[in-house]
């Protein structure tokens, strides 16, 4: 699926006469694409196959994937692993997200999550959820998981039981490979894997309503394996309005601002 080319508005019908009772639709707004502008760039550890990203209090939380996986506090400035706690090797780290000093994180391909204190990463409980888990966000009141698919799953925060889902679109059409997300000003922002582009997502109808190009954040040369070395891990500082951007095996972490859109 080439991401811009499903930018740009729906091919028209072939040509036919129309129904006279069936005005012809307005061609539907073309989805703005931003770029960006590098702020800052920060150390960050190159054997971390990013998976979640948050920042709390100024210390980044940051999941990875792979074996050993782990969870793990991180200081922004240099890339000090402040705290790690590995999963147990039978857990392939996913997203991760945090709310009210809690931080919840996922696994591939088991079914279970964890949760863990935010200040010293000990564990606190378990939880269950069906299907694949790949990136965590929350809204404040509901967990928002991905699962690869072109949708997106929520969970209530207290009792983690799915109430509900929506399907994700971009010009009508599903939108798969949904990886790490992030919650921003009203909108879950979505790595989409193995593309260089974060997209917008309004929460309430599914819709893509922005892409983010992020072609050439890093060169091509510093990522060891293309396939796998992607982007991914998306950290939103909503205090301090600061935007911070990595991926797996990366090693850079860039604060960010966007640009355009074009």
């Amino acid at each position: 699926m080439l991401l811009l080319a499903l930018c740009a508005p729906a091919a028209a019908q072939a040509p036919g006469p129309a129904p006279a009772s069936s005005p012809a639709r307005p061609a539907p707004a073309p989805i703005p694409v931003y770029g960006y502008e590098v702020v800052r760039a920060f150390p960050h550890d190159p054997a971390a196959f990013t998976q979640g990203l948050v920042i709390r209090n100024g210390v980044l939380i940051e999941s990875t994937g792979r074996n050993p996986s782990s969870v793990r506090r991180v200081r922004l400035e240099d890339g000090v692993v402040l705290q790690s706690h590995e999963l147990d090797p039978e857990y392939f780290g996913e997203g991760l997200t945090e709310k009210d000093g809690r931080v919840f994180s996922l696994s591939w391909i088991n079914g279970v999550g964890f949760i863990w204190n935010a200040d010293d990463l000990k564990p606190v409980s378990r939880f269950a959820y069906a299907g694949e888990g790949w990136g965590l966000t929350h809204d404040g009141s509901r967990l928002i998981l991905s699962d690869g698919s072109a949708t997106l799953r929520f969970l209530d925060l207290d009792t983690l039981a799915e109430t509900g889902r929506v399907a994700v679109t971009l010009n009508g059409r599903p939108l798969g490979r949904l990886n790490e997300l992030e919650w921003i000003d009203g909108e879950v922002w979505a790595n989409v894997w193995q593309t260089d582009f974060i997209v917008r997502i309004d929460p309430a109808s599914g819709q893509v309503v922005g892409v983010i190009d992020l072609t050439g954040l890093l060169p091509r040369d510093q990522a060891k394996d293309p396939l796998d070395d992607v982007l991914n891990g998306i950290a939103w500082d909503a205090k301090n309005r600061r935007l911070f951007v990595t991926g797996k095996n990366w090693p850079t972490l860039f604060e960010i601002k966007l640009t355009g859109p074009r």
